[in-house]
């Protein structure tokens, strides 16, 4: 049987649950507890319970999966996660939600500030290891820094006042190190690492 922690999607919508894995998928390496977690969705509650994953420790799911399946998430209320679509108007008492209609940085933002309230709450903030500092030169954290604000090279290179050359050297550097040249991916690495605030996104 399989005892890694599970994050679990219960969601209608292949989509959004196709999304959601992919955002997560992404945090976990940058997030001290959710490390070695895998990430399960299913687009049902029968679904789910017919799988019955071992160890789940966090939920993000629908408003109609909720008000189907009270009895179980009520229980679990603080590991839940509602996934609400636009300006739905759902209210229910002790679940925080986030709205999956918002552009895909939004909603990284989002979700990141959930995270970071969750861990300060609990004193689980990440802490970089020397070996995530130095990954990236100074110079790298601060091109990143104005890529994940959302600056094009021609203005990284004004603000830094470096040739529009040098930021995409820099910026092929940066994709190296981390290993991604996902906008997404960079995103969670500088907010993980303290490169930028997430209130500065």
């Amino acid at each position: 049987m399989n005892q890694r922690p599970k994050i679990v999607i219960i969601h209608p919508n292949s989509l959004c649950c196709l999304a959601m894995r992919t955002i997560l998928t992404d945090i976990a390496p940058f997030v001290d507890m959710f490390r070695d977690v895998e990430v399960l969705s299913y687009n049902s509650f029968d679904e789910f319970t017919a799988d019955n994953p071992a160890n789940a420790i966090h939920f993000f799911i629908s408003g109609d999966t909720l008000k189907d399946n009270t009895h179980f998430f009520n229980a679990i209320s603080r590991r839940c996660i509602v996934l609400v679509e636009g300006e739905e108007d759902f209210k229910a008492d002790g679940f925080r939600t986030i709205d999956i209609r918002r552009p895909e940085r939004e909603l990284l933002k989002a979700f990141l500030m959930m995270q970071n309230a969750a861990h300060h709450a609990h004193g689980m903030e990440h802490h970089a290891t020397q070996e995530e500092k130095e990954l990236l030169s100074q110079r790298e954290k601060d091109v990143l820094a104005l890529i994940v604000k959302g600056y094009i090279n021609k203005e990284i290179a004004d603000i830094l006042n470096i040739s529009t050359p040098t930021v995409i050297f820099h910026r092929r550097n940066i994709s190296e190190k981390i290993g991604s040249r996902a906008i997404g991916r960079q995103t969670i690495y500088a907010v993980m690492n303290g490169i930028v605030d997430v209130k500065e996104l």
